[in-house]
């Protein structure tokens, strides 16, 4: 089943306000974890246009490179390590303005300049990371972590 996404410009709250119904809409219908996630980041990188979103998956005790979009990506980073890894063992949402001046960053890709993870928490335990990255400085915010906790919410009842 083919679908369409109306993208809206403007102000990146809008932006969120009509993203999310829509991604809400493609994937209550499918039971399948891996195709939803695929939809998803297929979604926010046509609207958003950033550099890299993808999802960590937790196996083995370490996340492993799940559905994403963009350039190629590190497939497995340990609990701890890198922003992924702080967010996965923090189990809270990281906002880099400066990949370069977070310690221990990992860089996947060298166009990668700021970032914004959110673990995805399933029964109190973080079972994957939400990754986006820009190739601009300061490109996350509060607005960003607020919408995409939003979104974190019907990727959980997902996984």
């Amino acid at each position: 089943m083919a679908e369409e996404l109306v993208l809206q410009q403007g102000h990146k709250a809008e932006q969120y306000q009509s993203i999310i119904p829509q991604i809400q809409a493609i994937v209550e219908d499918e039971s399948d974890v891996i195709a939803n996630l695929a939809n998803i980041c297929a979604a926010l990188k046509q609207q958003f246009g950033w550099l890299w979103i993808g999802f960590y998956l937790v196996k083995d005790d370490e996340l492993v490179l799940g559905p994403f979009q963009g350039p190629i990506a590190c497939t497995r980073i340990a609990k701890g390590r890198g922003v992924c890894g702080a967010a996965w063992q923090q189990q809270q949402v990281i906002v880099v303005p400066d990949v370069d001046q977070f310690p221990g960053h990992i860089a996947c890709s060298s166009a990668s300049r700021s970032e914004i993870v959110l673990p995805i928490m399933k029964a109190g335990e973080c079972v994957g990371v939400l990754d986006i990255d820009s190739d601009e400085l300061n490109q996350f915010d509060q607005i960003d972590a607020e919408y995409l906790q939003e979104l974190m919410l019907i990727i959980e009842k997902l996984i």
